[in-house]
């Protein structure tokens, strides 16, 4: 009878361990996620912080210039200062949200998709504030700014490279264009574009400061706008050892056919070449979608989708990838 009460405390006392072992796990594993959400937040707050710093300054600048009686707008979004029937302005409007030199304050907020990323085919999400804004100079010539502010959240990339979340590398580019268009209807504008290291994340950013040319050439004929914008920057600073050189070429074609409506189709794929790899040297999307201007309030709104399959792309980046924008446009009246 006493072995028998002794194995009975024994079981007892095995159970109670069991218990309090499980009750620990869960505390552990809680203990775990919490962690891991505040890792996330450190990661990710200087993205946001920056992010929401940016978009106060430029809503109260955009607001500020919106709100003045300005110039109207240059030949090269509307050739005529009467007043113009409302199909005329939409169609005005429309060509001068394509167009990445118009001279035009617009905010584009672009939304990048790139599905099936990484060793475990999860999404890879990048979210790009464009803000351009130009600036006369004199009666013939104008500063157009473009500035891109990227953050990026990417999956687990390979066994060494974890999923991580941040800021991107910050890029302005400066556009010297001529008022009036040129011999043809040429529209074009050429410059600097620095890229400067502001990546939270070592793999979101070279690490070194760069520069190099930039140049956009575009024309508008009848219901089609079309051009070009390319650009190659080369590090100028020694930066970190471990970080290689920079030599990376961005080519995007563009070319957009207005319906009427508002409604448009269009294709801007982001060619970009790295000339420094030999292997998994070019990213060649080929796409296009559909675009509407619409209005919130009395702010024209230029909202659009496209979606791309890559015909040469590195290996462990997305066959395909889609993209959404919306572009807040403030034209000078």
């Amino acid at each position: 009878m006493k072995k028998i009460k002794t194995l009975d405390s024994i079981q007892r006392f095995g159970s109670c361990l069991t218990f309090i072992r499980a009750d620990v796990l869960r505390e552990q594993k809680r203990a775990i996620s919490w962690a891991g959400l505040c890792l996330c937040w450190r990661q990710t707050r200087p993205a946001i912080w920056i992010l929401s710093a940016t978009m106060s300054i430029l809503c109260c600048g955009v607001v500020r210039v919106g709100a003045q009686d300005s110039s109207k707008l240059t030949e090269t979004v509307q050739p005529s200062a009467t007043a113009a029937k409302p199909e005329q302005e939409s169609s005005d409007i429309a060509k001068a949200a394509q167009n990445p030199i118009a001279h035009m304050i617009s905010v584009p907020i672009e939304n990048d998709f790139y599905p099936q990323t990484g060793i475990n085919k999860e999404n890879e999400y990048v979210l790009e504030i464009k803000p351009v804004v130009p600036i006369p100079l004199s009666k013939d010539w104008n500063l157009i700014t473009r500035t891109i502010i990227p953050v990026i959240q990417t999956p687990d990339l390979t066994s060494e490279i974890k999923g991580t979340s941040g800021l991107g590398d910050i890029q302005e580019s400066l556009f010297f264009s001529p008022t009036k268009a040129g011999l043809g209807g040429i529209i074009w504008g050429a410059g600097p574009a620095i890229s400067v290291p502001t990546a939270t994340e070592h793999i979101y950013g070279t690490g070194k400061t760069s520069i190099g040319p930039t140049v956009v050439v575009l024309k508008s004929q009848g219901h089609w706008l079309f051009g070009s914008l390319v650009q190659n920057l080369w590090s100028v600073e020694a930066g970190p050892r471990d970080r290689p050189d920079v030599n990376q070429m961005l080519l995007q074609p563009f070319v957009n056919y207005n319906l009427p409506h508002r409604w448009y189709l269009t294709s801007s794929p982001i060619i970009t070449a790295n000339w420094k790899l030999d292997d998994g040297r070019w990213l060649v999307p080929v796409g296009g979608g559909v675009g509407k201007i619409v209005r919130f309030g009395k702010v024209p709104v230029n909202i659009y989708g496209q979606v791309f399959g890559n015909a040469e792309y590195p290996n462990g980046t997305s066959k395909w990838s889609a993209r959404f924008q919306m572009q807040f446009l403030f034209p000078r009246r």
